[in-house]
């Protein structure tokens, strides 16, 4: 428990950043004179409460600084779900959300959906990226499936994003930035017209590319 803490001490205090890699568990077995066995207990710990997550032979990351409350198992279980395992699910998840969508969206659903996707152009032009704003967008997409297990699943997922302060970090290297703000914008647009055409394959595969274009950006850029 002694590593645990002193680890999380270091990261509170800014000395791991979030979106910093720890150094690796060799250099952390010399900089606290413990065992890896002692490293490996204190970083399992961590990664369980939200504070860092592992990626598979790249490393472990820091990916929030405020442990959530006991009390809350829902914050515990978002917090502990990694940016890489939420993109990979939504690459999946939506493309089959949005064929629904197409098909069963009522006029209200499409209405709703071009009332968000305004604002999301009003915002780009101003130069700005609102992520509750593509958040409503999503969810209104959800919305739109009439399946209640999918409205549910992306509530899920934009908690889990909220819930992690890593996402701001990803956010300032990609979509906030014009050139990606401008791209994020217009796929979103080709989206919602096809789903207002009931277009089932377009919107699709629109989706299908979005959601590939959103794992490039985040994880190869």
């Amino acid at each position: 428990m002694q590593i645990y803490n002193q680890i999380l001490s270091e990261i509170q205090s800014g000395s791991f950043k979030i979106g910093d890699k720890l150094p690796a568990e060799r250099e952390l077995c010399e900089q606290f004179g413990v065992s890896r066995a002692s490293i490996r207990q204190a970083l399992s710990a961590l990664e369980l409460k939200g504070i860092i997550y592992s990626r598979q032979g790249e490393g472990v990351f820091v990916i929030s600084n405020q442990i959530a409350p006991e009390n809350s198992e829902s914050a515990i279980f978002f917090n502990s779900i990694s940016p890489e395992d939420i993109v990979e699910v939504r690459m999946y998840l939506g493309p089959l959300i949005v064929k629904f969508a197409a098909q069963r969206a009522t006029d209200e659903d499409i209405e709703d959906l071009r009332s968000t996707i305004k604002e999301m152009e009003e915002e780009t032009k101003a130069g700005v990226y609102v992520p509750e704003t593509d958040e409503k967008l999503h969810c209104g997409i959800a919305k739109g499936s009439h399946n209640d297990l999918f409205i549910n699943i992306m509530e899920a997922i934009s908690n889990a994003m909220k819930q992690q302060e890593m996402w701001k970090f990803i956010r300032d290297r990609t979509v906030t930035r014009p050139d990606y703000r401008d791209v994020n914008f217009k796929e979103h647009e080709l989206l919602i017209k096809a789903i207002e055409n009931h277009n089932e394959k377009e919107a699709v595969e629109i989706m299908t590319k979005h959601m590939q274009n959103l794992y490039d950006r985040y994880w190869k850029d």
